[in-house]
């Protein structure tokens, strides 16, 4: 399994996206009982490259920044700063206040913080910043959920219907066979196939598949075998969604080609794109790619191509 593989960042970024109102239900429904729902959010995911692209303090290609409102009525909206966080990093806690101060400071408004902690370590648990000089204190909290904690809850995990069982469960499986691929094929064949019987509607397999395929990588030679299995048992089942992996390979060539297509197609007309704006093009879906590869055609400079972006951004807001 190659590094890039192993690399938890990109599957996370998707699947908050497809499911963010079932992951603010899940992992803090405190906060979700809050949230106006029905007046929809928007993801400010350029607003948020904007103070990554100033920040000196590190980052993870999983920070996502979204807009919600509250049910109190009031006009104010709140910044959700989320975090998925892999590996124990010993400025977390700082950067998550860096990024939480700079994002008030700009738009002045509230913000909220909130990281995700899917490392394997149990006793790193950072959920606050200190800064204490000559009598002047700085002190900064945010709420974390460990994702660890969720192995001692398994039961819990296989009852929930929402999307984000079945996310934790594979996250925590893929860390759990690392070493023992007959064992990690096992378990990706029982999640896939619990996709079916949880009733999810044929996006959500799709979204939730995509993740799982992810995560539990195997050898070729199990993954073939994985492929064989899952489609008999498909044809067996007579299931609505047949040859789902078929399908998702085919979409998912697609969406690489048309990706590097639409970057050397930029890099001629704006210049040399930056990282950041090159995996912002990444991040776009396949209806999205095609409506640039139109759009591209006008542009004349980095200006029109951030323009573009920013109204794909608020084009995301429901409702």
């Amino acid at each position: 399994m190659t590094s890039a593989r192993q690399d938890f960042d990109n599957p996370w970024k998707d699947i908050l996206e497809a499911n963010f109102e079932d992951f603010m239900a899940f992992f803090f429904p405190d906060i979700h009982v809050d949230i106006d729902w029905e007046r929809g959010y928007e993801w400010l995911n350029t607003e948020l490259q904007k103070i990554v692209r100033d920040a000196e303090v590190g980052k993870r290609w999983a920070d996502k920044l979204v807009k919600v409102w509250r049910k109190n009525g009031e006009e104010a909206w709140i910044v959700i700063h989320i975090e998925v966080q892999g590996q124990p990093e010993g400025g977390f806690s700082e950067r998550m206040c860096v990024y939480n101060y700079r994002l008030r400071d700009r738009y002045h408004c509230p913000v909220v913080s909130l990281a995700i902690l899917s490392d394997e370590r149990s006793s790193w648990r950072p959920h606050r910043y200190d800064a204490e000089l000559w009598g002047c204190r700085l002190s900064f909290e945010f709420p974390t959920v460990k994702l660890l904690d969720y192995r001692h809850r398994w039961e819990a995990l296989e009852a929930s219907q929402n999307p984000f069982a079945i996310v934790v469960m594979a996250h925590l499986k893929a860390q759990a066979t690392r070493t023992d691929t007959d064992e990690r094929k096992r378990w990706k064949f029982s999640l896939t196939r619990s996709l079916y019987e949880r009733g999810y509607s044929r996006q959500d397999i799709f979204n939730l598949y995509r993740f799982i395929d992810w995560v539990l990588t195997l050898p070729d030679d199990l993954e073939l075998e994985f492929r064989t299995e899952l489609t008999a048992w498909e044809q067996q089942q007579n299931m609505p969604y047949l040859s789902t992996i078929e399908r998702l390979a085919k979409q998912e060539g697609r969406q690489e080609g048309e990706r590097s297509l639409i970057l050397r197609q930029l890099s001629r007309r704006v210049g040399a794109l930056s990282p950041a704006r090159a995996a912002q093009i990444e991040s776009l879906s396949l209806a999205q790619l095609d409506l640039l590869g139109e759009a591209l055609l006008d542009f004349r400079s980095t200006d029109d191509l951030t323009e573009w972006l920013q109204a794909q951004d608020r084009a995301q807001t429901p409702g």
